[in-house]
């Protein structure tokens, strides 16, 4: 391994590419736009005006591969599929670094990935506030890691952690799929009322007679419009109250704790987006897991940051960790009649956060925070009969049974484990591969 292994800036391996362009200039041109908060929210860009954008971005060559410099300790390493999309653009907070020759931009991908990187990163961080630490482009370029020498063995780093990471998103867009069937029937029974609409019209609303006799075959007037006749409205406040708040825990046990995973803010949308999470490892006393552990009846909602967010705590979300759960401070609980109760007011909130309405219970600018006393008392919604609800949450559970799966958590643990045992020579490419056989297909 000696010599095949050898330690590298990451100056001899990729250079920095700072070519910028003003958007403003381009004011009607629909740029492809690659930001923190892009890459937070859906690890996709945004796509957006030249006049929408406003300040200069970086370009993006075709193989870059971007680096965060902000926050260091949150890992945001994007490899830009940039094929044939418009014009893409990043933002100046990330590095653009393009491969030297002989190196692959997937295996640059992998590296800035690794610990060794990302510790290196960390440490050379720079700033008074925790969360607005940056890392210098030259500190960055100056961090020394242990490489394979051999592009061959590069690419077959690259192609391995790439297999897994192919799998997550095989398995990310089925979650989609998933998630879109559960919104369609939301949006099809509880906003456009088409059950209703169709027997008020004489047509069949094509769901079984013993369903389709739960709906109403009129509508009446109500202070938020036509709705189905019998229903009624009212505050969130009627469906649901506030809990306990959460508890973010400790790094290091103390006698009697409980080790869980911790669902932060961040973690609501990614698990309704994708089926898994991860939420990191924390440690909390017995009693605080007792009164802060999410039931059924539960719905977690994002406090601060994309505020609003929602997310039901039923019996498939708890499968995907091996690990007890828990809130942390950033989430708010709201508890419910039922799980049937929670699976209807988790797609609510949403479609309150999809039409902006949810904007009008957030406080603050710079560090949005969610008025949930302002939610719970002014934000009137549909309140179905309890039948209605029973028969959502059927057909929600069923999709949530195939959406919450552990088997996305598995291969990015399996991932973890081998980025940098691959990356340092500690394990070799045959010997990975033969791991990756035993890994779900």
């Amino acid at each position: 391994m000696a010599n095949r292994w050898a330690l590298r800036r990451l100056a001899d391996l990729a250079s920095l590419h700072g070519e910028q362009l003003d958007p403003a200039k381009h004011a009607d041109k629909v740029f492809q736009l690659y930001s923190i908060p892009a890459f937070d929210q859906t690890r996709r860009p945004d796509k957006a005006k030249g006049s929408a954008i406003g300040s200069n971005k970086f370009t993006v060559p075709a193989d870059a591969v971007l680096v965060s410099k902000l926050n260091p300790r949150i890992p945001r390493v994007w490899e830009p599929d940039i094929g044939n999309a418009e014009e893409s653009l990043a933002s100046t907070e990330f590095l653009v670094l393009r491969p030297k020759p002989g190196i692959s931009a997937r295996f640059l991908r992998y590296l800035c990935l690794s610990p060794a990187v990302r510790s290196e990163l960390q440490a050379r961080a720079t700033g008074t506030s925790g969360s607005h630490q940056r890392v210098r482009p030259e500190d960055a370029l100056a961090i020394e890691v242990l490489v394979p020498l051999d592009a061959n063995e590069q690419i077959a780093i690259a192609r391995i952690l790439g297999a897994l990471d192919d799998k997550i998103e095989l398995n990310r867009r089925m979650s989609e799929t998933l998630e879109a069937i559960a919104r369609a029937l939301f949006k099809s029974w509880f906003v456009d009322f088409d059950p209703v609409r169709a027997k008020a019209e004489g047509r069949d609303p094509g769901l079984p007679e013993p369903i389709a006799d739960l709906f109403p075959d009129r509508f009446e007037d109500s202070e938020l419009g036509m709705i189905p006749a019998g229903w009624v409205i009212g505050p969130v406040g009627t469906l649901a109250e506030l809990a306990i708040g959460g508890d973010w825990g400790r790094d290091r046990p103390l006698d009697g704790d409980v080790e869980v995973r911790c669902l932060r803010g961040v973690d609501i949308d990614l698990l309704r987006r994708t089926g898994w999470s991860d939420a990191p490892k924390r440690y909390v006393s017995r009693a605080s897991y007792e009164k802060r552990r999410p039931k059924p009846t539960d719905v977690l909602v994002e406090g601060s940051g994309q505020c609003g967010r929602s997310l039901a705590s039923s019996e498939a979300l708890t499968g995907v960790f091996l690990e007890p759960i828990i809130y942390s401070n950033f989430c708010k609980r709201l508890v419910t009649p039922s799980p049937d109760h929670a699976l209807y007011l988790e797609y609510v909130l949403n479609d309150l956060v999809a039409s902006g309405e949810m904007t009008n219970f957030v406080t603050g600018t710079a560090m949005p925070n969610l008025d949930h006393h302002g939610l719970l008392k002014g934000s009137m919604i549909v309140l179905p009969p309890t039948p209605v609800l029973v028969q959502f949450g059927r057909f929600a559970e069923v999709v949530r049974s195939r959406l919450f799966s552990p088997e996305s958590r598995t291969l990015a643990e399996i991932r973890d484990a081998l980025l940098p045992k691959l990356i340092s020579g500690e394990l070799r490419v045959p010997q990975a591969e033969r791991l990756l056989e035993a890994a779900p297909a």
